[in-house]
């Protein structure tokens, strides 16, 4: 552990687009997924390569995925900050009267459909990853995939029935 803390200036270098009221959470997350992978047996570096040089390029790529699963992430928020918000809009505020017609099909279509698979559509919409939503269910991540499969195609086929 002591030569992946040696190089935190490296991942502090790679972590540089993430504002700083998160920076430490991802580095964090860096740091204990490099030793979780280490003590896996994951971490095998060429033998032909520098020690330290091939140190640094794993961790590097192992930063750089952190920071990339961060900003694709539904709970980082951009904002822009204007006085005048809505005045940036070119068109009327509020939401299309189509969008709202075909949110409810959706709506009412996921109402008929059986509780599981409401809950296994309802999922994908939560923060926490599907094998995470299983194991809380006492699951096979597999049985949580395959729900969900069953889920969506069984929406798809109501809403292909109503709209017909």
């Amino acid at each position: 552990m002591a030569e992946i803390l040696a190089e935190r200036p490296l991942i502090l270098a790679t972590l540089a687009g993430i504002p700083k009221r998160d920076r430490a959470d991802v580095e964090q997350q860096v740091l204990m997924g490099a030793w979780h992978a280490v003590k896996r047996g994951m971490y095998r570096p060429d033998p032909k390569a520098e020690p330290r040089a091939a140190l640094r390029g794993w961790l590097h790529g192992i930063a750089w995925r952190q920071a990339a699963k961060y900003l694709a992430t539904a709970w980082v928020r951009h904002a822009v900050l204007h006085p005048s918000p809505f005045g940036l809009l070119h068109e009327p505020v509020g939401p299309d009267l189509e969008a709202q017609v075909a949110a409810r099909e959706v709506l009412d279509a996921m109402t008929e459909l059986p509780d599981w698979q409401r809950d296994a559509l309802l999922s994908v919409d939560s923060p926490e990853s599907l094998v995470q939503y299983a194991k809380r269910r006492r699951m096979n991540p597999s049985t949580a995939a395959s729900r969900l499969r069953i889920a969506r195609e069984a929406l798809a086929l109501k809403l292909r029935r109503w709209r017909r």
